[in-house]
């Protein structure tokens, strides 16, 4: 089993927002981009802002760290503004 699951990181991303607002991640695809792309992040060189070790020492691959951060809240994912990325 996965841990944590989509279910889970889905209801963590859109933790906090407010009723009227429509939630930032609506599907899993989308969690799968955000994770992926903090991963690019980490690997072209970024800080990990969560412990990027596990507890027997073990180096974390980048996926790994950016699905962490993505869980504890340390990285958001930020809505996208209008006509960003249209053609």
């Amino acid at each position: 089993m996965i841990h944590p699951s989509y279910v889970e990181m889905i209801e963590r991303i859109n933790e906090g927002q407010d009723q009227e607002e429509a939630p930032l991640v609506t599907s899993r695809y989308s969690v799968v981009l955000a994770a992926a792309k903090r991963a690019r992040q980490l690997i072209d060189g970024a800080e990990p802002k969560v412990s990027a070790t596990y507890p027997n020492g073990k180096e974390k691959k980048p996926l790994s760290i950016a699905v962490d951060e993505l869980y504890s809240g340390k990285v958001k994912i930020l809505p996208r503004e209008e006509g960003e990325g249209s053609v």
